[in-house]
């Protein structure tokens, strides 16, 4: 059974990139949304089962997405994807309930490590 993916990012190039860094062969169902209410709208619907977030985007930003999930329950395995390393965001989103912090540009062997990690492949 495929696993509902939600990539969460304002730039069209970042989507595209951490869709192409998805291990080859894992079963999943891409949803793609280009900003937080947007996203916050898939989770609610199901379809992010594990979400790929981006923290900087209009509308709604990332932070404000996890804390949406938190206020309402959602679960989901997120892992934000972002190029602000700061310790204070990486310490701000691990406390908001995301798995893990991976930096832009994202590199597809590390996503295999960190999704094998956390059991999802």
């Amino acid at each position: 059974m495929a696993i509902p993916i939600l990539i969460c990012d304002d730039s069209l190039v970042s989507r595209k990139m951490v869709q192409k860094s998805l291990p080859p062969g894992w079963e999943v169902d891409i949803t793609l949304a280009k900003n937080g209410q947007e996203g916050l709208e898939k989770i609610r619907d199901g379809l992010g089962e594990v979400v790929f977030l981006d923290l900087t985007m209009p509308v709604m930003d990332g932070f404000q997405l996890l804390e949406a999930m938190k206020t309402e329950n959602l679960k989901a395995f997120v892992f934000v994807i972002s190029a602000d390393i700061q310790p204070e965001a990486r310490s701000r989103v691990l406390g908001l309930g995301a798995m893990d912090f991976i930096k832009k540009p994202i590199n597809a062997q590390k996503l295999e490590t960190t999704l094998k990690n956390f059991g999802l492949l």
